[in-house]
């Protein structure tokens, strides 16, 4: 998602449990909701977007509702924070939201445990919607938790490859890499040393470079990240020493990490004009498809491509995938307009032509399979690379916890210690790293 707030509000999520309502009222037993949502209703919803290019594409989203809903109207508050959704939705009340959108998919299994959201599942059922034929699969994925689907896609983010045209074709470099251990061997072609730094770093491997978070990389090796019992399958599953032992190779065969970390500490901030794959100063990134947008309006001197990230040698037929996130709404629990509620949520999310005109006016990846395919998308030709990213089966993401992304900034945390040589044991590294996340989960529950 443009913008800080996602990366700011990530650990964010409730933290008191919330009964959810009864399911004993009239109306819709299914769904445990009472209201008639064909009768004249007001729903409140809130949503973080702040720029005032996405607060007026908000504002069209729902005069489009409105217009195909005369009766149900849209109180609509922009540029809410995570902690001020997660406390309306444990006080409830008049003022509370009946709807909420948030940028952080990583606080859906709080989100469903604590039942501040209601459990959708029935509200599809209802509609006669099949939630795995209409998200992307990665987008089924990360709206749900043990069975709860509390929440549901609204826009997604694909990472991709960004690269210098221009300095390929100085290098004599004829195309993107497809594996990782190509993509080692254009880096290093693109690096161009300059006394104790660089004229132009080929990519900039560290944890701290921005989008190349543990994550992101583990996306392409599609690692179980729990096993049936719930527990840490980070020691165990070999993707995940895969992907620690291939970054470390690269930051080594590029210099090393004080070297890059001294480099990096001299370029241009995430969000700024003066990133340094704006500026020529690297060579390849690893970023989201909103990037693109960013970095023609920096007018770079050179030509910008896209790709898929590459893929381990030995998953090349999978190339083409890539990792998923994006934005979620819900209802929520202390809603007493669920139904009317609903047909907000299901017009937003799985309305055809709702999903495209707001992709085209954010500019992120559409969330319907449906929606991904529409002839009505307008958009840069490269855009087409983050689209095909999202419909792929094959791409992944992080899956939901009860204590939201502490899991992830747990391994997060050990990739910084394992990648400056604070950590020398991969395999005792990824073992404690394992227990460490058992404990912070047996203690949220």
């Amino acid at each position: 998602m443009p913008g800080i707030s996602r990366k700011a509000a990530i650990a964010l999520a409730a933290s008191a449990s919330i009964a959810l309502l009864a399911t004993s009222c009239t109306g819709r037993p299914e769904t445990g909701a009472s209201d008639d949502a064909s009768k004249e209703t007001t729903v409140t919803f809130w949503h973080a977007w702040s720029a005032p290019s996405e607060v007026k594409a908000v504002k069209d989203l729902v005069a489009g509702f409105e217009k195909a809903h005369p009766n149900i109207h849209v109180d609509v508050v922009g540029n809410m924070t995570d902690d001020k959704m997660n406390q309306a939705l444990r006080a409830g009340g008049a003022k509370a939201p009946d709807v909420i959108s948030s940028f952080t998919t990583n606080s859906v299994g709080k989100f469903c445990s604590s039942g501040a959201l209601v459990d959708l599942n029935p509200f599809f059922e209802k509609s006669g919607i099949d939630p795995r034929k209409t998200f992307p699969k990665a987008m089924n994925e990360y709206t749900q938790f043990e069975g709860n689907r509390c929440a549901v896609p609204l826009l997604g983010d694909a990472y991709g490859l960004y690269y210098n045209k221009t300095a390929f074709k100085k290098a004599g470099i004829t195309a993107p890499p497809r594996t990782w251990s190509a993509f080692e061997r254009v880096a290093q072609k693109l690096t161009i040393p300059q006394g104790d730094t660089y004229k132009q770093l080929g990519f900039m491997p560290n944890y701290h470079g921005w989008e190349t978070t543990t994550e992101h990389y583990l996306g392409q090796f599609s690692p179980t990240y729990f096993d049936k019992d719930g527990k840490s399958n980070v020691a165990k599953d070999p993707a995940f020493e895969a992907a620690f032992t291939l970054q470390k190779k690269l930051v080594d065969a590029l210099g090393g990490y004080r070297k890059l970390e001294t480099y990096r500490s001299g370029l241009g901030d995430e969000w700024g004009p003066r990133h340094p794959f704006h500026t020529g100063q690297v060579a390849m990134q690893l970023d989201g498809e909103w990037r693109l947008g960013m970095a023609l309006d920096a007018k770079p001197k050179f030509d910008i491509g896209v790709a898929p990230l590459p893929v381990p040698d030995d998953q090349a037929d999978q190339y083409g995938k890539g990792y998923i996130t994006g934005t979620i709404a819900g209802i929520a629990a202390t809603s007493k307009k669920q139904n009317a509620a609903w047909e907000l949520v299901k017009y937003m999310t799985t309305n055809t032509d709702a999903v495209v005109n707001f992709s085209n006016a954010i500019h992120n990846v559409p969330s319907t399979l449906a929606a991904l395919k529409s002839p009505k998308l307008t958009y840069d030709p490269r855009f087409k690379t983050f689209l095909e990213i999202a419909a792929n089966p094959d791409s992944t993401t992080a899956p939901a916890s009860v204590n939201g992304g502490v899991y992830l900034t747990t391994i997060q945390q050990f990739g910084y210690d394992y990648e400056s040589g604070k950590a020398t044991d991969l395999k005792a590294g990824l073992k404690k790293t394992a227990a460490q996340i058992d404990t912070d989960i047996a203690q949220a529950k």
